[in-house]
């Protein structure tokens, strides 16, 4: 499971925590410009805009799990398992395999309008990328500096919600999750007077006791009202470096810890990594389970006129600032 978020404060920030029980040996992956694409509906791209984020390199081919272009535009695929319906393929122009979602519309689209346009009639499809990369069951969050949308292709057809909070996480279906929220409207960061009874006095013990009723266990639901209510209520420096570091104390309360959620057979989910792109800039932040030192790569720092993917291998080992 994945919790995905988009937060404006100095820049627009975008990224994500990957929640599962294994791990793929990603890495950042910059496509620059030039890098062909031939997508399964016969259409070839071989000069588009770059991209940077996460993925995993097969074949020459980079299968994002998120990514952000070079217009600012970010894409994130979250685990969508028992909802997301992929259509047969037809041979069809309007048809998008669902690995190549995310160059699909990162290589052509700089807004979220754009991408509404885009995908106005479009149909996703099962074909999958290799046998060893078989279909993932997704859906995806598509934010710029101004908007969000989700996209969900369930069996009864692709919908694209606009998506006010900026948060995506998995089960259920986006329109359920949104209305759930109206069931923490109480919550608040103040501690507010007792409307329990008139005549009976209740004591407020505790600093943050206007939160009560968060909910704080690890199901998408739950992390969803988390993410949503963290996001909105935290507080903004207009200064980057303290912005990025409130981005990752947002994904850091929908964590997961290796032992708390049981998947069988002695595999435990966890967040293998959260990251943060300053989709500003293009630079993208991470860091792992092992390593919770901030790791970057710049975009910018890359000639972006090639046709070469770039790719940068994880720092996963544990690293320790020893001051004496």
């Amino acid at each position: 499971m994945c919790t995905a978020i988009s937060f404006n404060a100095s820049h627009h920030f975008f990224g994500r925590n990957l929640d599962l029980d294994y791990t793929f040996n990603q890495e950042v992956v910059i496509t620059p410009k030039n890098y062909p694409f031939n997508f399964k509906n016969g259409q070839s791209i071989t000069q588009h805009y770059a991209m940077i984020g996460m993925a995993v390199i097969s074949n020459d081919y980079p299968l994002y799990f998120d990514a952000t272009n070079d217009q600012g535009l970010s894409v994130a695929g979250l685990n969508y398992p028992k909802n997301a319906y992929y259509a047969p393929s037809t041979n069809t122009p309007n048809e998008i395999a669902s690995f190549e979602l995310i160059p699909y519309l990162l290589t052509q689209c700089k807004t979220v309008e754009e991408v509404k346009t885009k995908l106005k009639n479009a149909i996703i499809t099962n074909q999958p990328f290799s046998p060893e990369f078989p279909n993932s069951p997704l859906h995806w969050m598509v934010s710029d500096k101004d908007s969000s949308l989700t996209i969900e292709s369930d069996k009864d057809g692709l919908h694209l919600y606009n998506n006010p909070v900026g948060v995506l996480t998995n089960n259920p279906p986006f329109p359920m999750q949104l209305f759930n929220l109206n069931n923490y409207r109480h919550l608040s960061p103040k501690t507010y007077d007792t409307l329990f009874s008139e005549t009976l006095h209740l004591d407020s013990y505790s600093n943050g006791m206007g939160g009560m009723g968060l909910p704080g266990d690890l199901s998408s639901m739950s992390r969803f009202v988390r993410a949503c209510y963290t996001k909105e209520t935290c507080l903004t420096f207009q200064c980057v470096p303290k912005d990025i570091n409130q981005f990752f104390h947002i994904l850091g309360s929908v964590e997961q810890t290796k032992g708390l959620c049981d998947v069988g057979e002695e595999h435990y989910e966890y967040t293998i990594y959260s990251s943060c792109c300053d989709t500003t800039t293009g630079s993208y932040y991470y860091k792992t389970y092992d390593n919770s030192q901030l790791n970057v790569v710049h975009l910018a720092n890359e000639s972006l006129d090639t046709q070469t993917l770039l790719s940068y291998p994880l720092v996963t080992e544990t690293s320790v600032h020893h001051v004496n």
